[in-house]
């Protein structure tokens, strides 16, 4: 295990969670619009617009209403989001227990750094057996600046004793994901399954783009994807 390790590009591996190893986004969209219907009979907010909001804290999506709404629209939507996901409505990608089993066998470490309440994430995580696989998990009660800065990056790689962030590389599928990885000074590797605009992602010059669940294994080596 020690001589695979020295031949590992990264000491740590770091994913988010929405869209990048599950498929939650429609049930985001949903639940955001289902918080608008409950709280204010609905709303006249886009699709790309909310969808912007994807990998920021929840917080910001209702940034632009009055403190009573926001508080409002923030428990709707936790309320229902959380009902749905203890139904199971969450499904994995395929290919992501393949590689999550692949790269810890490899001695390299792994960690979750995301956005959602630690309350909210652990339910899909429980019901989908992704405990087993992480070293760490940074929610966003972690820190008090979340992403798009790299304060959680840093923190889960302070976690786990390492300090060189150019050793860290950062799994995700969003505009937040690519710079708080640029704001910690870790790699980031984008997800060729995303839901999101891919021009503008690839616009932010990611270092690499998974076309396929199996290339993640050969970014960590080292080798040609």
């Amino acid at each position: 295990m020690g001589a695979q390790k020295v031949m590992s590009k990264y000491d740590l591996v770091l994913y988010d969670l929405d869209g990048t190893l599950w498929d939650s986004i429609p049930l985001i969209m949903e639940s955001l619009k289902k918080a608008y219907e409950i709280v204010l009979g609905g709303t006249t907010r886009t699709d790309d617009d909310l969808m912007s909001y994807i990998g920021k804290p929840l917080g910001d999506t209702f940034s632009m209403h009055d403190e009573d709404t926001k508080a409002r629209l923030t428990e709707a939507y936790l309320d229902y989001n959380c009902a749905r996901m203890k139904e199971n409505v969450i499904p994995i990608f395929p290919g992501v227990y393949d590689f999550l089993s692949e790269i810890r066998a490899s001695g390299v470490k792994q960690g979750i750094v995301t956005s959602k309440r630690e309350s909210s994430a652990m339910i899909t995580i429980g019901l989908l057996g992704l405990e087993g696989y992480f070293d760490t998990m940074v929610f966003r009660e972690a820190t008090e600046r979340a992403k798009p800065h790299g304060d959680p990056l840093i923190e889960a790689a302070r976690r786990l004793g390492i300090t060189d962030m150019s050793r860290v590389l950062y799994v995700g599928d969003a505009v937040p994901d690519i710079l708080s990885a640029g704001d910690a000074g870790a790699d980031f590797a984008l997800v060729g399954w995303t839901r999101m605009p891919l021009e503008e992602l690839e616009s932010l010059k990611p270092d690499y783009i998974i076309e396929r669940p199996e290339g993640l294994p050969c970014i960590i080596k080292g080798s040609e994807l």
